[in-house]
């Protein structure tokens, strides 16, 4: 208890000093903050995030958002069985909302336990396609010249340093050269300062180790991510928070939500740690389904869609933000491809069917798969599915794909 309350008072302490002088919290505020933060997560479940944030800022959304149209009647889609069975799988698995969309219409729109709707979602590492398609939109904008910019083009502070080698799609496809993600048990590592602390940003910027050849070595790391929302934010001449609401989230007509800033005014958090409802993040793969269009406006190149798709170094199984079903690997991990059980590995029990699914997978099992040829997107979100049964990353898309194919869709 003593840690959440002294959180909270420095929070308020914060917000306080925020609101009434325009300043940042002093160096001693922030480092206590950072070591309550710390002290918090000691006691959290392995692969789990910090738990529960401390300082959200509102992400608006889409002013006139209005739920997907829905299937008139989604048997003439997918038989009553395989709808039943996918609803059944999701509710066993601690899942929060289940939902099948097809070729315009929302298939079928489940939600569990006091989730409904409306209910925001942590989007654990869901949060990095976003941040990537985020990035889509900026160039498509014109704010970032191309992928292959330097990113010191935009974070000048790298400009004569050996970061000055690292690309914008080095960021995207986390092959940035920066150190990777591990364990930090010392309070005062740079991976959990990186995380943690209020000025995380100064701190992934100035500070973050470079250990490799950048566009060498894939390197999953949620300080990569989160210098997208700081690549963001320096481009676009906006905040992160106003980006998403006014260049995405609103052309794609997607509710809003929150998200986790480092500090009060400070910066948000893009490799982690926004949430949203689960619709959302499904409007986020239907917009990859259709190669970047949404009503009739092209909101990401395709080529750029197209380089998402695209394996990069190192990891055969990895695009830009996102998965790659083939080729089959029995377990992937998010920190590379791997033929043994590991810690936020998925097992697959057999291979997609279909040779072109994508699919975003964060921790504790939020996915999305996304399989354009069938104009189709799944998403599950929720808490850790149990270990026994183990969670079968290909059950849901190839009871659907059987299903498809039987029917001749």
């Amino acid at each position: 208890m003593r840690t959440t309350s002294l959180a909270a008072v420095l929070l308020a302490s914060a917000c306080a000093t925020a609101t009434q002088t325009g300043q940042d919290m002093t160096p001693e505020e922030a480092e206590a903050l950072f070591t309550a933060r710390y002290e918090r997560t000691l006691t959290r479940r392995p692969g789990d995030g910090i738990g529960k944030y401390d300082t959200l800022a509102p992400v608006a959304g889409a002013p006139d958002a209005a739920p997907l149209p829905a299937a008139a009647d989604p048997t003439s889609i997918l038989s009553r069985e395989t709808l039943d069975a996918a609803t059944a799988f999701a509710g066993r698995n601690n899942s929060s909302a289940f939902m099948i969309w097809k070729s315009g219409e929302l298939v079928t729109e489940s939600y569990f336990g006091d989730f409904d709707r409306d209910s925001l979602i942590v989007s654990q590492s869901l949060a990095k396609p976003l941040g990537v398609i985020a990035v889509g939109r900026a160039v498509t904008e014109g704010h970032i010249k191309s992928i292959d910019d330097p990113v010191a083009d935009y974070i000048t502070e790298w400009k004569g340093t050996p970061k000055e080698a690292i690309r914008v799609r080095d960021l995207l496809g986390m092959h940035s050269g920066l150190l990777p993600q591990a364990a930090a048990p010392d309070k005062d590592n740079v991976l959990n300062k990186a995380y943690l602390h209020p000025f995380h940003d100064d701190i992934i910027v100035n500070d973050y180790p470079m250990v490799t050849e950048p566009g060498t070595v894939y390197g999953y790391s949620n300080a990569t991510g989160d210098l997208l929302a700081i690549l963001i934010e320096r481009a676009a001449g906006k905040s992160y928070e106003d980006w998403l609401t006014e260049d995405l989230f609103t052309p794609l007509g997607a509710a809003g939500g929150e998200i986790w800033m480092n500090r009060p005014g400070g910066t948000p958090h893009a490799g982690c740690c926004i949430l949203l409802p689960a619709e959302s993040y499904l409007r986020l793969g239907i917009l990859l389904a259709q190669d970047g269009e949404w009503e009739g406006r092209q909101l990401l190149d395709p080529a750029f869609v197209e380089e998402m798709k695209t394996p990069g170094a190192d990891f055969e199984n990895a695009g830009m933000g996102l998965y790659l079903g083939t080729p089959f690997r029995e377990w992937r991990g998010a920190s590379g491809n791997t033929d043994t059980p590991m810690l936020n590995s998925s097992w697959h029990s057999e291979p997609f069917l279909a040779d072109d699914l994508i699919l975003f997978d964060g921790n504790s099992t939020q996915v999305v798969y996304i399989v354009p040829s069938e104009d189709l997107v799944i998403l599950r979100t929720g808490d850790h599915p149990p270990t026994d049964p183990r969670w079968d990353n290909s059950y849901l898309p190839n009871l659907i794909l059987s299903d498809l194919a039987a029917s001749g869709e």
